[in-house]
């Protein structure tokens, strides 16, 4: 039995989370601004569970929400960042309140909970961050830029966090949605900025007017994600990334190929930009990686 801390656990995949690990007999805190609404989604739930407020933009609510989980169930085992807003407008639409706004949650929110859980798992050193990305935070789309800037920032630091908590025995985990039906396209949850600019109409444009038809249709099921993340929670070795969903596969898949094609074009123009020295050593290294075993 894990202890699983929870940030934005009210309707969405943090909700489903919750139910999975619940289901699954851990013991859950689930936090939201509002706890209320929280337990109100777990009429029958046993002590197994303790909901908390937690706002991740502030500082002091975050350690509260920390202290009254160990306080509670003596530890922590799984931390989910999983809190978060949406905006979907070109990059030149967002404004600068907007995007300090999706800032604050989406990149120095999981920051600052992780400063509060992370001396927990190293006094055991034990336990597993799983960091709520998105099928975005590597490999974006029109509209999506300054939300998929704050989800690339999140992978950043993640990589670096697994480098880095390995040695201590603590697993790192990227986890990327692609499209789930939740409420994220709601217009509650989902900013799109108050003034549009016209030229951006075939590209920008169009991915809200899609993204409106695909509200409540996405493809994905939410709760097997949740399912998928409390059983890879589970792995002895869990993955850096786990990317769910078929778009999301189609997306990166698409994204690597092109990378690769590209990279390969201009392979040249970065080898030569070394000392001369160094050249051709690292041009034989780059044939001998392109020439085949035989």
């Amino acid at each position: 039995m894990s202890v699983w801390f929870i940030t934005g656990s009210s309707p969405g995949l943090g909700l489903e989370i919750a139910r999975a690990a619940l289901a699954a007999g851990h013991q859950v805190v689930a936090t939201a601004r509002n706890a209320e609404t929280v337990r109100d989604r777990f009429p029958d739930a046993d002590d197994g569970l303790l909901t908390v407020a937690l706002d991740v933009t502030d500082q002091r609510s975050v350690r509260t929400a920390v202290d009254a989980a160990v306080e509670r169930f003596g530890r922590i085992d799984v931390l989910v960042n999983n809190a978060g807003s949406g905006l979907l407008a070109a990059v030149e639409e967002s404004d600068d309140a907007e995007v300090r706004a999706l800032y604050e949650t989406n990149v120095f929110g999981p920051l600052a909970v992780q400063r509060a859980v992370l001396p927990v798992l190293r006094r055991r050193r034990a336990g597993h961050v799983i960091n709520i990305s998105s099928i975005v935070g590597f490999a974006t789309a029109p509209g999506w830029g300054v939300y998929a800037s704050t989800k690339f920032a999140v992978e950043g630091f993640t990589e670096t966090l697994h480098t880095e908590l390995a040695p201590l025995g603590i697993h790192v985990t990227l986890v990327e949605p692609g499209f789930f039906r939740t409420d994220f396209l709601d217009p509650a949850s989902l900013h799109t900025g108050p003034d549009t600019i016209e030229d951006y109409a075939s590209t920008a444009g169009a991915m809200r007017a899609a993204a409106a038809s695909l509200n409540h249709a996405q493809p994905g099921d939410p709760a097997k994600a949740a399912r998928a993340v409390v059983e890879m929670a589970a792995a002895p070795e869990p993955p850096l990334r786990l990317p769910l969903g078929a778009d999301t596969l189609q997306a990166f898949e698409a994204k690597l190929e092109a990378f690769r094609k590209e990279m390969d074009a201009w392979r040249h123009v970065a080898l030569a930009t070394d000392h001369e020295q160094d050249q051709g050593q690292n041009q034989d290294q780059n044939r001998d990686r392109e020439t085949p075993s035989r």
